[in-house]
């Protein structure tokens, strides 16, 4: 009985830490967005992040989930590691919210079909950050969740299908909005509650 209670804890928690690692607008988030307003190959573009997403995901939360079992000390290291981690994304997102600036311009080459999955996959792939982000550390909380690590990666998954067609199907409906300098404030504001208040859930276990 107490399995669902625990699958449904994870799956939240997967699902609020994996939107809020995708929350901040970067140079993928930002030609997303771009292709939204331009309405050109939305699907393909959409897809292709969360596929890769999902595939960098699955790989964190498979290979942590194996080393925590066969490395006893691991688990601690990689909570404070990924506390710490959230603990600092948290408060760049707050000091990003004192000094909020307009949307970075996307790269560009998305005219065409080939063109927009090319650059998209560039802008995935080639970031070092987006392995800290879902491998390193989604990998590491995952560990956290002894027999959950599935549905914990399911809501990470689903958090980034959500977040990625909303953000490019939803662009049209975004762009008045982040035109002022108060929307991104509220933004990276919250992108910090959600980092700080998954750290604490770390720390006191």
């Amino acid at each position: 009985m107490s399995s669902i209670p625990d699958a449904m804890t994870a799956a939240t928690t997967g699902f609020a830490l994996g939107l809020g690692l995708i929350l901040a607008i970067g140079a993928q988030n930002a030609f997303v967005l771009r292709q939204g307003l331009r309405r050109e190959h939305v699907l393909a573009v959409v897809m292709t992040c969360a596929v890769s997403d999902a595939v960098l995901i699955a790989t964190g939360v498979a290979g942590f989930g194996w080393l925590a079992t066969e490395v006893p000390w691991l688990r601690p290291v990689m909570t404070w590691g990924g506390a710490a981690f959230l603990v600092v994304y948290g408060a760049l997102s707050f000091r990003a919210a004192l000094m909020p600036g307009a949307l970075r311009a996307a790269g560009e080459g998305g005219g065409t079909l080939r063109g927009a999955v090319l650059t998209c996959l560039a802008l995935t792939w080639l970031n070092p950050h987006v392995y800290l982000d879902t491998v390193v550390l989604l990998g590491s909380v995952s560990a956290q969740y002894r027999g959950q690590g599935l549905a914990f990666g399911g809501g990470a998954v689903t958090a980034s299908f959500v977040f990625f067609f909303s953000l490019g199907y939803g662009a049209r409906l975004l762009a008045p909005v982040f035109a002022r300098p108060m929307a991104w404030r509220v933004l990276d504001v919250g992108v910090g509650v959600v980092m700080w208040a998954i750290a604490a859930k770390l720390l006191l276990g």
